[in-house]
């Protein structure tokens, strides 16, 4: 039932517009001051306030100024039931937020015509509001599963660069989980750095990429248990180049930092490195961030020419190497992190992986 709150300090007037309003099936709240009135707005709820202007403590104008304040009820018709007949006391109404005016005496016809006018404007913003909140909630759970369904495209897009990225270093066995832990370390470092959360996330989909070129490697080059000869050097030193044209001509945002990242994770602080000789800040900040998490990852695992290195001998080879090799303020950023680092080593372990796998492929 509609319900319209009737507001007057005088009792014989509440009772009147309840004559007039009640045979209509209105539901009739009545309030004797503003205070009350507020009262009953914020528990009732109601459709529409007959106001009068002229009560004690706070007049009509003061109660449609508190009522608007509160954005619950902009849209609640309000009409000014007044015996103010003079143009700045309706100006000020209407300056205060009300929606009409009726003049007293109350005229029965009119009463309702202007009740039943402004009852047909709040349905229909009522009508409008509903829609818009039925509307944001659709678009908030549509979003909502876009999102997830983004999440697992993007989940599988790093899935599948890992398991293709592998294909570079499928040979040697031992590599495992080479990708996954570097791709980690990073991404940690990245963040410590103070990157960009949209840098750090194209740097975790680019790093797994970073040796792709070493397919194009021969396999008595990129298996060779021992030292390479100078020639060998060479061509395994190739790779960066091999790997850069591969990825080379993509629009995407992570295959072009992948691009980067192959041709440049080699190169060294001091200019030492390969293949271009970059030194410093020549180098982009993505191969310097690789650079590290390569070299660390590798130090600590076994290779077709070494076995792995201790943890302990692993940092100081890194520590001796800021400044030449590696950049310092990676280089500070990785140790920063250090125990961070180890665990992404032991969650990423060469057993663990490999144990997940082989569970994985047993499934398909």
């Amino acid at each position: 039932m509609t319900k319209i709150l009737c507001v007057d300090d005088t009792p014989q007037n509440l009772k009147l517009l309840e004559a007039l309003l009640a045979p209509s099936g209105y539901e009739i709240l009545e309030a004797e001051n503003g205070k009350k009135a507020l009262k009953i707005i914020q528990t009732e709820n109601p459709d529409l306030v007959l106001l009068d202007v002229m009560m004690p403590d706070m007049d009509g104008f003061e109660v449609i100024r508190k009522v608007r304040q509160d954005n619950r009820y902009q849209q609640l018709p309000i009409i000014l039931v007044t015996a103010l007949t003079e143009k700045e006391d309706r100006i000020k109404g209407i300056e205060a937020g009300c929606d009409d005016f009726i003049s007293k005496p109350v005229d029965k016809m009119e009463l309702l015509a202007r009740v039943r006018s402004l009852l047909k404007v709040k349905a229909y913003n009522d009508l409008l509001s509903n829609y818009r909140k039925e509307l944001e909630s659709e678009v908030a759970d549509r979003t909502k599963e876009l999102n997830h369904a983004f999440e697992k495209i993007k989940s599988a897009s790093l899935d599948t660069i890992y398991r293709l990225t592998m294909a570079s270093e499928y040979k040697d066995e031992d590599t495992g989980a080479h990708v996954k832990r570097m791709s980690h370390y990073c991404v940690a470092i990245a963040k410590q750095l103070g990157l960009s959360e949209k840098c750090v996330e194209t740097i975790l989909y680019a790093a797994p990429m970073h040796d792709l070129g070493k397919i194009g490697i021969p396999d008595h080059i990129l298996l060779k248990p021992a030292k390479l000869d100078p020639s060998e050097w060479e061509i395994m030193k190739q790779h960066t180049a091999i790997g850069a044209k591969i990825l080379n001509g993509s629009d995407a945002q992570f295959i072009k930092l992948g691009e980067i990242i192959a041709r440049c994770h080699h190169e060294k602080w001091d200019g030492s490195g390969y293949p271009d000789g970059l030194k410093g800040t020549e180098i982009p900040i993505a191969g310097r961030i690789v650079a590290i998490a390569d070299v660390f990852d590798a130090l600590n695992s076994k290779r077709p020419y070494k076995e792995p290195f201790s943890l302990e001998k692993s940092l100081s080879i890194i520590k001796e190497g800021r400044g030449n090799h590696f950049d310092p303020e990676v280089v500070d950023a990785f140790f920063a992190i250090q125990y961070e680092i180890l665990d992404i080593k032991q969650q990423f372990d060469d057993e663990k992986i490999n144990t997940q796998n082989a569970q994985s492929d047993r499934k398909l």
